[in-house]
């Protein structure tokens, strides 16, 4: 117990949490997006993969309740560490200099976080809920037949026959909105900016960068966080380019082709 309390009282212990909960959560944004990407793909590959993770019942809503744990504990922990530091250093023209000696990526920290949270929420509303972005498929996206067996990596998801949620249908449509194309672009850009200076400040954090190797490190990350941007920029902007087109005979098809 006292362990894990000085770990809450202390600026590093606070900066270990972090540290650990940006881990957990960097894993899920390309976890996230690796799954995203299927949507390039045939309808019943996305489809079957999300009926898989509904299938899951209660180790589904176990990591759900894992990764809102780790968004809590890591928004905890940078207000604790910012107001930390604000008192620490007091008035003066300190922070001025710190300012304009920082990168473009740590001072945009605390307001890429808070874009992000915010993304979060209608996310999670959006596709999750179905309470927001829904006046095109609220009440008629209902379920489909998967036409092919699902696999990934050998390992079975779905079976053909099955009924599946049409999430193929739902991010087409989604995203033939220019406004919520542009806020996801946005949050994900945030983001990515986010995870460069965040990525970087947990291998420090963690003891894993020297100066032997901290340039290179640098380097990867911010190829990392590029990467990572531009994976979730082509969804939305494939779709809302037109370069991207829905699947004949699918639901988005049919919506998107009278608008």
């Amino acid at each position: 117990m006292s362990l894990l309390a000085n770990l809450f009282r202390s600026s590093i212990g606070r900066k270990f949490l972090m540290a650990v909960s940006g881990l957990i959560l960097t894993g899920f944004a390309f976890g996230h997006l690796a799954g995203n990407l299927q949507i390039f793909s045939h309808p019943d590959r996305i489809n079957g993969y999300a009926y898989f993770l509904q299938s899951l019942g209660p180790v589904l809503w176990l990591v759900r309740l894992v990764l809102l744990g780790a968004v809590g504990l890591h928004v905890w922990a940078a207000v604790a560490l910012t107001l930390e530091s604000k008192a620490a250093r007091g008035p003066s023209d300190y922070g001025v200099h710190k300012w304009l000696a920082a990168t473009i990526a740590s001072r945009t920290m605390r307001i890429s976080g808070l874009v992000v949270l915010a993304f979060v929420i209608y996310h999670i509303l959006h596709f999750t809920v179905g309470l927001a972005g829904t006046e095109y498929y609220k009440g008629n996206i209902a379920e489909v037949i998967l036409g092919h067996d699902v696999r990934e990596f050998g390992f079975p998801l779905a079976s053909k026959g099955t009924a599946v949620h049409d999430v193929y249908s739902m991010i087409f449509i989604g995203f033939a909105s220019p406004l919520v194309a542009g806020f996801y672009i946005l949050a994900t850009g945030l983001l990515a900016v986010h995870l460069w200076h965040g990525a970087d400040s947990m291998f420090q954090t963690l003891g894993l960068r020297s100066s032997k190797w901290s340039c290179c490190l640098r380097k990867a990350v911010a190829l990392l966080a590029l990467g990572y941007f531009i994976g979730n920029l082509a969804i939305p902007g494939a779709i809302l380019s037109g370069l991207a087109k829905p699947a004949e005979g699918t639901y988005a098809a049919k919506v998107l082709s009278t608008r």
